[in-house]
């Protein structure tokens, strides 16, 4: 009876907190789909009404949406690739015992701490500039011409920033689960004979691909959000090279002032991002159970 008397005193209580949450949550999802079923143009505020299903055909009909579906998609691919890569790579190096580990480890860890588009405006301009940045001023010391990185390669020059932002967090993530593992199964290993690329083969892969799972879960979350480091470098260009599914909804909410429209793009990125949650948590999310 007690245990029963707790559980509905423990649910009584928590219940508000609930409440709000889930208010917070499914009216401005509800308000969203509304709008996305309305003509509200703020520039056109005569012009109201029932739209049907003509916000999402815009979208299904324009090239543009299909080219920032594949940037997005190729922006998460990119970066999660390089973040887990690095990061495994550099969590294997400053988990070495060496003089100044810890400075070392607070220096890798640093960027993350950067607001993105600071970050952004720094790696711009300290690296990418086709005239005082850093890559430049190689390229003409080997006599070569300057690359315009966010022109050229604009996409490639996002994914970097963007990589560049989200390694700390991965690494970080890589590491802690690096040093719960036991050294005792790796000298076991080494004294049977095992090199260091079947220790970390049979032995160190797969004890963080519990780890790896939780990088590339959160950092799918926030990576099909980015619109910080897109607005503070390309702005979506040259033309729509670089633009993406949120700066493509920003684009007709606060430039082309369409809320019609762009509550209909944010109902179909909140599809995108249920699709490809279902995927990932299908596909990896079972290493969570083991």
């Amino acid at each position: 009876m007690s245990t029963h008397s707790s559980r509905i005193a423990a649910r009584i209580m928590v219940a508000p907190s609930v409440a709000v949450l889930l208010l917070w949550m499914v009216v401005p999802l509800v308000m969203t789909l509304y709008y996305s079923f309305r003509l509200y143009r703020l520039l056109s505020p005569d012009r109201t009404g029932w739209a049907g299903m003509r916000n999402y055909t815009w979208f299904f009909q324009s090239p543009d949406f299909w080219l920032a579906m594949g940037n997005t998609l190729a922006l998460v691919g990119g970066v999660l690739v390089i973040t887990v890569v690095l990061g495994t790579l550099i969590a294997l190096l400053i988990d070495q015992p060496v003089w100044g580990q810890g400075v070392l480890r607070i220096l890798v860890i640093a960027p993350f701490f950067v607001m993105p588009p600071v970050a952004a405006s720094i790696l711009e301009n300290l690296f990418m500039h086709p005239q005082n940045g850093l890559f430049a001023a190689v390229s003409m010391a080997l006599s070569y011409e300057p690359i315009l990185y966010l022109q050229d390669y604009p996409m490639w020059s996002v994914i970097a920033i963007v990589s560049w932002e989200w390694l700390p967090f991965a690494t970080l993530i890589l590491l802690t689960a690096l040093q719960s593992l036991s050294s005792e199964q790796l000298e076991a290993a080494e004294m049977d004979g095992a090199s260091a690329v079947g220790r970390f083969r049979y032995i160190i892969l797969p004890h963080m691909m519990r780890a790896i799972t939780v990088v590339i879960l959160i950092q799918t979350i926030f990576l099909l959000g980015i619109f910080g480091e897109i607005y503070t470098t390309t702005q979506g260009g040259p033309g729509s090279a670089s633009t993406t599914l949120p700066y493509m909804i920003f684009k007709q909410a606060i430039v082309a002032k369409d809320i019609g429209r762009a509550a209909a793009g944010g109902i179909i990125a909140v599809v995108l991002a249920n699709i490809v949650a279902f995927f990932l948590m299908r596909g990896i999310g079972k290493h969570l159970d083991t």
